[in-house]
């Protein structure tokens, strides 16, 4: 259907991740084609065809709806499309231009991690017009709130256009929430990782229902227990220093190409100091060296394979409710490790 939609030199210049609706706007708004000649393009009755385009000209006031349609729209004038002149003051050159094309595998990679990031209890996405990045951020149980992942520009910008976020309070920094669509994709996505080989038995296991898109992670339950001083079990620099971890392990998956790093061979043995590490899957490797077996399996089990304490616990034949106790430990541990990063420890890598 892309081809009849956008036929010749548009075909290559839009992504395959581009919603049909979407192409036939931008044909419409770049280009100028009539109504009518699409309809008989796609094969469908005109008034389906205006109202699918006015569908996307009410998103217009969506901050990242209307970016990813003017960075669309430049690309295709840039590829050689006529452009009415009538329409380029609507679709301006964006105000982030990215640094590479957004390919599907790229769209889809970034989405799986923010996807899982915005079904956690309190995430939501910030977004602002001066920000070349989006950040996912989740509200602790005291009220502050915790970053836990970034991403690029175009790839928010994609995501909405795609009906994965919507924003319900547009402004300066405009927030944005996973909407049923997104959660669908998430779930699809999901399905789709499970059954190929490129996941292994513990990261399955982690993704199996109901943590398969879970609403809180183990380290923010563990966050709301209390000691026997009535304090909290974790403090809140603890849990971000997890989430942190989580990050850097999600990053480097995806920048594995396909393949599932082993990480087992860093928890051979222990190796302390964090000098010469680079990029995210360095920093994991150091830290689960630095960590060592034990804590550092409980770190890569709850942090960044989300599976539960209890399953740890018995997949590790520890006793009960021991998990949390050398969680914390490991936790303090990494904390000291990111601490001697410096800026090497900044959550994009």
């Amino acid at each position: 259907m892309g081809e009849a939609i956008c036929g010749g030199d548009m075909v290559a210049s839009l992504p395959n991740w581009v919603p049909e609706p979407a192409k036939l706007y931008l044909r419409h708004i770049e280009t100028g084609a009539p109504i009518r000649a699409l309809a008989r393009e796609t094969g469908c009755h005109a008034s389906t065809v205006l109202r699918r385009i006015r569908s996307y000209e009410a998103l217009r006031d969506d901050l990242l709806v209307d970016q990813a349609l003017r960075r669309l729209g430049a690309g295709l004038v840039k590829s050689g499309g006529t452009g009415s002149p009538a329409k380029e003051s609507v679709m301006r050159r964006p105000t982030h231009p990215p640094e590479r094309n957004l390919s599907d595998e790229r769209l889809q990679g970034e989405a799986l991690r923010l996807l899982r990031r915005l079904c956690e209890r309190g995430a939501l996405m910030a977004v602002a017009m001066s920000m070349e990045k989006a950040v996912v951020v989740r509200e602790t149980e005291a009220g502050t709130q915790t970053r836990t992942a970034v991403t690029d520009r175009d790839v928010a910008e994609a995501m909405a256009l795609k009906g994965w976020i919507s924003c319900d309070a547009p402004g300066p920094v405009s927030r944005y929430y996973i909407t049923g669509a997104g959660r669908a994709a998430l779930g699809a996505m999901l399905a789709h990782l499970e059954s190929s080989a490129m996941v292994d038995t513990d990261a399955a296991e982690a993704r199996r229902d109901p943590a398969m898109a879970p609403s809180e992670t183990p380290l923010a339950a563990l966050s709301r227990r209390r000691d026997k001083e009535g304090g909290q079990f974790l403090a809140p620099e603890l849990v971000r220093v997890g989430e942190r971890l989580r990050e850097d392990f999600e990053l480097a998956q995806m920048g594995a190409g396909g393949a599932v790093p082993d990480w087992g061979h860093c928890l051979e043995s222990a190796e302390t100091g964090p000098v010469g590490i680079k990029g995210p899957r360095g920093r994991v490797e150091a830290a689960l060296r630095d960590l060592g077996p034990g804590l550092g399996d409980i770190a890569l089990r709850c942090c960044c394979h989300l599976e539960g304490l209890e399953s740890a616990e018995r997949r590790m034949g520890w006793s009960a409710r021991s998990g949390k106790i050398v969680l914390r430990i490991a936790l303090q541990r990494l904390k000291r490790f990111y601490d001697g990063l410096g800026d090497e420890a900044a959550m994009i890598g």
